[in-house]
């Protein structure tokens, strides 16, 4: 199916979904718009050069932005402020790969894969992780400040309106720290399965930024140019970035860099970015519990052991 008749079947099947699931109990109305979605994404799926795996608030924005910036500096036509998306740069260059971004949220409701990365196997694929702890309280942020009550219902969030401390919130069995360790743990397990793999940790990029961002490159068949990668590191960082937010920089990227209340800071898609700035948000009580959790629960060959946050060899 090209391109044209996709969005034209894309949007008929939003509507008949929207429409079905008026009539519909609400669990079962929002098991339907999850399979939509992830039908949605199963044509990304079938049609992509690489996957782009990572759990919600793991760094990927600041990625996409630095592939976004090392795209436009290698290859012709490209504007500087558009964002890059599955296939929108391939359409103005054919040289440009198509990188299908998941959180695999809604592809598995979809293929019904649920306990495993079958869906992956063949795929080229590069996971993006980062330490849960930091991750949770970013996905704190963002729900109590830009996720929309629908798709706060829609992916098990703690109600609209609810009030939640950041602790409990952390601590939430459905989408706290147990859900982004069960998560990160799955695809630990699969990782070895899947044909081509390549592990980034936001940890490294963040220290490591020039020669991380090569390694993607290279793993997405590209030779890195130098030039340009330390060109994308410094349009991407997180000063320049929360720049690009406020003026809402970035041609048709909706919310996804676009600050819900500017006047907010704390609403920014590009908040803080600080490696271990969960630390900042508990008591001491508060932190021997959360990373007590993460200690028992979290496969080491992530490699978020106590005190390590650099990349193995």
């Amino acid at each position: 199916m090209n391109s044209t008749l996709h969005t034209a079947n894309k949007y008929f099947t939003k509507r008949l979904v929207r429409l079905t699931s008026l009539a519909l109990p609400e669990a079962r109305g929002l098991a339907l718009e999850r399979w939509r979605l992830g039908r949605e994404e199963f044509w990304k799926y079938r049609y992509c050069d690489h996957v782009f795996a990572s759990y919600a608030k793991s760094g990927r924005t600041w990625v996409r932005a630095m592939l976004s910036r090392y795209f436009q500096l290698t290859y012709s036509g490209i504007p500087e402020n558009m964002l890059f998306g599955f296939d929108n740069y391939h359409r103005i260059n054919p040289a440009v790969p198509k990188i299908f971004f998941t959180h695999d949220n809604y592809l598995r409701a979809y293929t019904g894969n649920l306990d495993s990365k079958r869906d992956f196997y063949d795929k080229s694929t590069a996971l993006l992780v980062r330490r849960p702890q930091d991750v949770a309280v970013s996905q704190f942020f963002q729900w109590k400040h830009r996720m929309r009550p629908h798709k706060k219902a829609l992916n098990n969030y703690p109600e609209h309106g609810a009030e939640l401390s950041m602790y409990d919130f952390l601590m939430h069995p459905h989408q706290g720290l147990p859900n982004i360790i069960e998560f990160m743990n799955l695809w630990a397990r699969e990782l070895p399965r899947i044909r081509e793999s390549l592990l980034l940790r936001y940890e490294d990029l963040r220290s490591n930024p020039q020669p991380e961002l090569g390694r993607l490159v290279s793993f997405l068949g590209m030779t890195p140019d130098p030039t340009a990668i330390a060109a994308a590191v410094d349009f991407a960082s997180v000063e320049n970035l929360r720049k690009k937010e406020e003026t809402n920089y970035f041609l048709r990227s909706g919310s996804r860099l676009k600050a819900a209340d500017p006047d907010n800071p704390d609403s920014y898609k590009v908040r803080r970015a600080k490696v271990g700035g969960y630390r900042d948000y508990f008591d001491d009580t508060q932190l021997a519990a959360i990373d007590a959790l993460v200690a028992e629960r979290l496969d080491p060959a992530l490699g978020y052991s106590a005190g390590n946050v650099t990349r193995s060899a």
